[in-house]
């Protein structure tokens, strides 16, 4: 199947595949502290109107279980890469899609800019996951919310994602984030502006951020991480995992 959304003018070299180090072999480098069998939950925070962040929201058997299913979700086919922008730029970040392929700015059933192998599904305990996310921020829609695909970026030491909307799915359910690993800041501007003045939240490992409503496309990236900040228990290479789950609307 073919790109679900119109595709802008695209360059003629695809992304480059990628791969993890095995598991165990890579955390010596993680300076961060340990967390506690279950992790410290914060309050909800309205960030901005729609925009909700809450600070420890997964314990860390969840965290690592996510990490032990994005081990498997970066295996080929379909697997890990860096996703390569219409003018031929290569970004920093490592994706990985289920449910739907998304290569930028466009979503298909079929890694096209790889191997062309079907996209992985989006497991079910993933979108129950993403549901109590959605809940648990009573954000617009949350009640409603279905969704049926995620982006799972791996931000290595020095790798960003430019200020950008989320704007290829018809959809305006929520966009859960959940964030694992390093640090980072991660900034919002406006829905019609990608210019300052911005609002930084510094996402730690295990915390929850979730926009809808009026804010569902507001122009947001991740201009900075925070090496060695992730727990080692987590079995990630030094770097920032973040699972983007949205409804697409196709």
């Amino acid at each position: 199947m073919g790109s679900a959304t119109t595709t802008p003018r695209t360059s003629r070299l695809g992304g480059v595949p990628t791969t993890l180090p095995p598991a165990g072999a890579a955390t010596g480098t993680q300076l961060g502290l340990d967390l506690p069998v279950e992790a410290e939950r914060g309050p909800a925070r309205t960030v901005l109107p729609d925009v909700v962040h809450i600070p420890g929201w997964l314990s860390r058997d969840e965290q690592a279980a996510l990490v032990a299913d994005f081990r498997a979700w970066a295996l080929p086919p379909a697997g890990l890469r860096h996703p390569r922008v219409p003018t031929g730029h290569l970004m920093t970040v490592q994706s990985v899609c289920l449910g739907w392929h998304w290569q930028p700015y466009a979503y298909s059933r079929t890694a096209d800019d790889t191997d062309g192998a079907p996209v992985k599904a989006l497991p079910p305990d993933l979108v129950a996951l993403a549901r109590r996310a959605a809940h648990d921020a009573e954000v617009p829609g949350a009640a409603a919310y279905a969704p049926d695909a995620a982006i799972v970026n791996l931000y290595a030491p020095g790798a960003r994602l430019g200020l950008h909307q989320d704007g290829e799915e018809p959809s305006d359910a929520p966009v859960v984030t959940i964030s694992l690993g390093d640090a980072c800041t991660f900034r919002l501007a406006a829905t019609d502006r990608r210019t300052g003045p911005f609002t930084d939240v510094r996402l730690e490992t295990g915390d929850l951020l979730v926009f809808g409503g009026r804010n569902r496309r507001i122009f947001h990236g991740v201009p900075k991480t925070f090496p060695a900040t992730g727990p080692p228990s987590l079995d990630l290479p030094p770097s920032r995992l973040s699972l983007t789950v949205r409804q697409t609307g196709f």
